[in-house]
This record gives structure tokens, sequence and C-alpha cells, in this order.
């Protein structure tokens, strides 16, 4: 299995700020990170965003 690994620019917090900009209806265990446990992460924002997950992925590492 290929393992997502995200380069997060910043803290986790503020990304996950911006994130809950854009969608408001995310919760803090949508948005539970913890270091290698990417592909998770990923899986949760896919199922609630609609993307894709290389869309999730460069949506994650553009903020």
């Amino acid at each position: 299995m290929n393992s997502t690994s995200l380069k997060i620019k910043g803290s986790w917090n503020e990304v996950k700020g911006k994130i809950k900009k854009q969608y408001a209806d995310l919760t803090n265990d949508d948005l539970l990170y913890k270091e290698g446990q990417d592909d998770e992460l990923v899986g949760r924002l896919q199922k609630k965003t609609g993307k894709t997950k290389d869309q999730v992925i460069s949506w994650i590492q553009s903020l």
C-alpha cells in the first residue's frame, strides 16, 4: 500500500484553520492529524469534500 506523505507548510493548527474557513462543516475529529496517519486524514477529507485523493493532497499542500 502506498502511504500518503503530506508536506504541510507551517503548523497543522494554522492549516486546519484555513481548511475550516473553506469547509465550515468539518469537525475537529475530521481534521485530527497524527504523524504517520496521513492516509486516514486524506480519506476523511475525501469523504467530506468529495475531492479525489490527489486533489485533497494538493489542496492541503497549497494552504
